[in-house]
């Protein structure tokens, strides 16, 4: 399938008149064709038209007909083949095991959120049936489900071009949802998005729907991004990315006649709590397993460990010997583009000349382009409640060390912590009290706790909780992975005393769609 440079604006590819973008790869630091013409006002307008005109539509396709489009999106990436691994390699450096597998993932999300789909409870439908004799007032007959928001602004993330891209998690849940989407593809790989937003854009014609359901734009700069955020007809976002790309789209929403929700993941460091007793065990494994989790994919993880907190004494020593030592043989990766390399160069700087910091341990020296120079520091408690800059994100694999007297100390940096993605607990058994006052602090921290793993990646499954407080997310009682994510984009509605023919399926008596209903405050299928 030829990469044409286009977007694609429901059921048309549109040649658009900005801006030209061209990707880069970041491993030779050659320019890639074709050019891809940046998008504006006209297509902005276009893109948000169709989806408004969608939206009724496609609210209210059948559970089956919904759950057949997503895996019908699902088939058309797989048949993408190797081209659309090739394509991603050539944009962000990666390799192609890593690109393999989140393209298994994303194929994978979009199969769960079908299955969500078809099983219904996230409808949550709920029925009082009236009681006209209750006394001293009868009861109405009142019903409740979830609808779809509205059309959905999505923006393409630049460390994941396929699970948190065009065709990723928050479009996949958005489209579960019911919402129309448009997505604007982020400009490192835009060559990867075309083809994937190709692959969605024959999956809406296969099944039949409104051409609005689906459209993509491309554009530098944040022009046009504002400007879909700012559209009357967008009525939610999703967005991966950094502080300050969500806070501004934040900005945008808020200042709107109508405000709406902005759901952004953008910032988190993932502390990870080395406890003395797991630290006395098995200090030396713990030192590789951190620098494994560390320098994974270069670091470019939105859960990578950027800070460690432990207690100072000989246990720790033995650590950092084994952690220096694991660091030292990490060879430089590839970073995903020249300005996510610039900004972590500039943050490891910013810690190297850090009077209070110490540096421990760099990675192997770089022998390319844009590639990352894994870095260990370390600094003292004292230090780093004195200094808010030390709580920085520095997107690579770069870590902080926070030598703690104690383990008082340790909890009282854990309170001062901003939010969070997640917190990590190195423990044993001994450590089970110390850790018992620790966890209500990093409940309202970090929206995951581990115990004895690492936080880096992701499992996409039921339970999974991707946000935190801010700024890890710019909501905390949601999730952009695992199927609680499909909760963004929905709003309840209650009918009440409508006639039994204009009621949705979902709420009509007998239950033909067989769903898990609430009926009369008694949970089952009736």
């Amino acid at each position: 399938m030829p990469i044409t440079g286009n977007m694609i604006i429901g059921a048309d590819s549109v040649r658009g008149g900005e801006s030209e973008i061209y990707a880069v790869n970041p491993a030779s630091g050659e320019r890639l064709e074709p050019a891809f013409g940046g998008g504006g006002a006209a297509e902005v307008e276009r893109a948000c038209a169709l989806a408004e005109e969608a939206f009724d539509a496609f609210r209210e396709t059948g559970l089956e007909a919904r759950a057949a489009f997503l895996e019908a999106i699902a088939a058309q990436i797989l048949d993408l083949g190797d081209e659309l691994i090739e394509r991603a390699m050539a944009e962000t450096g990666l390799p192609r095991a890593r690109l393999e597998g989140e393209r298994g993932r994303t194929v994978g999300q979009l199969r769960l959120f079908a299955k969500v789909v078809r099983e219904g409870s996230w409808l949550d439908a709920r029925i009082d049936p009236a009681l006209p004799d209750r006394q001293p007032l009868p009861r109405p007959d009142l019903r409740q489900r979830h609808i779809a928001l509205g059309p959905v602004a999505v923006f393409g993330a630049s460390n994941f071009p396929l699970a948190f891209s065009v065709g990723g998690g928050d479009t996949a849940s958005a489209l579960a949802a019911g919402c129309p989407v448009v997505v604007k593809a982020h400009s490192a790989h835009p060559g990867t998005s075309e083809l994937v937003g190709r692959a969605i854009q024959a999956a809406v014609t296969a099944c039949g729907l409104p051409e609005g359901v689906f459209s993509m734009l491309f554009g530098s700069g944040s022009q046009i991004g504002t400007a879909l955020v700012a559209d009357p007809r967008i009525k939610a976002v999703g967005f991966t990315g950094s502080r300050r790309g969500g806070t501004a789209l934040m900005e945008v929403a808020a200042a709107r006649p109508e405000p709406i929700p902005v759901y952004a993941e953008m910032s988190s460091i993932n502390p990870v709590f080395l406890m003395p007793a797991a630290l006395a065990a098995r200090a030396d494994a713990l030192g590789k397993g951190f620098v494994a989790s560390l320098t994974m994919g270069g670091g470019q993880f939105c859960t990578n460990p950027g800070i460690l907190l432990a207690v100072d004494g000989p246990d720790l020593e033995t650590f950092l010997a084994s952690a220096v030592e694991a660091l030292g043989g990490a060879a430089p990766a590839t970073m995903l583009t020249p300005g996510i390399h610039a900004a972590f160069d500039e943050g490891v700087a910013a810690l190297a000349g850090n009077k209070a910091v110490q540096t421990l341990a760099r990675g192997q020296s770089c022998t390319g382009p844009n590639q990352c120079q894994s870095a260990l520091f370390a600094t003292t408690a004292e230090a780093f409640l004195a200094d808010p800059s030390l709580q920085e994100e520095v997107f690579g694999s770069a870590s902080l060390l926070i030598r703690c007297p104690d383990l008082a100390t340790m909890a009282v940096i854990a309170g001062k912590l901003e939010g969070q993605l997640t917190a990590t607990l190195q423990m044993d058994g001994a450590d089970i009290e110390a850790v018992r006052g620790l966890i209500p602090v990093l409940e309202r921290k970090a929206g995951r706790i581990l115990a004895n793993g690492w936080p880096t990646g992701v499992e996409v499954c039921e339970a999974m909780v991707h946000g935190g407080p801010f700024p890890a997310t710019s909501d905390s009682r949601t999730t952009s992975v695992g199927t609680l994510a499909i909760r963004r984009f929905l709003r309840p509605v209650c009918y009440q005393d409508l006639p039994a023919e204009l009621l949705p399926e979902a709420l009509r008596d007998g239950n033909p769609l067989g769903l898990w209903r609430r009926l009369d405050g008694e949970f089952g299928r009736k």
